[in-house]
């Protein structure tokens, strides 16, 4: 695995605090980076992932990865291609999106190699909303024993705008089967006009509210979700159906799907919280 080291190390912080943006090949003519915030080696390595066609500098992750990083963690920040080279800005809901999640979850499985490569053999997920959700989608593919925990802040399914999901996947499942490149437009996430091959939709609205339930209670590792009692962007009785398959949570007062304002404190401080019970449980 090839890996670029662009930024010198900043010689004010401590030895173990070294910063770095690494850069690596996911597929021919895209190249993906990333924020690496050496941190203490005794403690596990996070890779946090942000929301849907967003960035590592989306607030809520930067702020979670900066505590996180002042804690003593190894944080891994990544930026998904979303099949754009050296992507650094959001990716608008109108554009033509020829990114699917199976790309996602191979980008994720090389920085967790990354990770690994590095010699960090505890790694926790950390996610933000899809991110969450992404992160949810590849520890189901990929379970690994170096893979400690996941932690979901403001999970959500995918969300599709009409009356019949089954529908609309048997209609996209055809047109796949028939090669069908011919970009189609539908609602996906908090797009209400998300335009991309069949396929490639395919493979996030497959998510719905039983598939993502069901991953959680697959889980290999350890689960927390961190969600605000205030979020108007989940679906219809999500927080409910996590609660029914008893699913570790803490619930947010107040706080919306960005916990941000004073609610940025209460979901760095239930991160912490959580990769220290972690670390306490862990076999010595």
């Amino acid at each position: 695995m090839r890996a670029f080291l662009i930024c010198l190390l900043f010689s004010a912080l401590p030895a173990w605090a070294q910063a770095a943006i690494v850069e690596l090949k996911m597929r021919p003519g895209i190249i993906a980076s990333a924020e690496y915030l050496a941190g203490q080696r005794n403690k596990p390595a996070v890779l946090l992932l942000h929301g849907f066609l967003q960035t590592r500098e989306f607030p809520t992750v930067a702020t979670l990865a900066r505590g996180l990083h002042d804690a003593g963690y190894s944080v891994l920040s990544p930026t998904l291609s979303l099949g754009i080279p050296r992507r650094k800005q959001s990716l608008a809901c109108e554009a033509v999106h020829r990114h699917s999640l199976d790309d996602d979850i191979a980008e994720i499985s090389l920085w967790a190699g990354w990770l690994k490569s590095r010699g960090h053999h505890s790694i926790v997920l950390v996610g933000h909303s899809f991110g969450s959700l992404q992160l949810l989608a590849y520890l189901e593919a990929h379970p690994d024993k170096t893979l400690s925990a996941f932690i979901g802040a403001s999970l959500i399914e995918s969300q599709v705008d009409t009356p019949s999901r089954p529908a609309l996947v048997t209609e996209l499942e055809s047109q796949a089967a028939n090669k069908q490149r011919t970009l189609v437009t539908h609602a996906l996430s908090f797009c209400k006009k998300y335009t991309s091959t069949p396929g490639d939709l395919l493979t996030y609205v497959r998510w719905d509210q039983s598939r993502t339930l069901a991953a959680l209670k697959a889980s290999p590792v350890s689960v927390l979700l961190i969600m605000g009692d205030q979020d108007e962007m989940l679906g219809r009785d999500w927080i409910k159906a996590l609660k029914h398959v008893q699913t570790p949570m803490v619930i947010v007062a107040g706080a919306n799907h960005f916990m941000d304002g004073e609610h940025e404190f209460d979901l760095v401080e239930h991160t912490l919280n959580h990769l220290e019970r972690i670390q306490k449980a862990a076999p010595r």
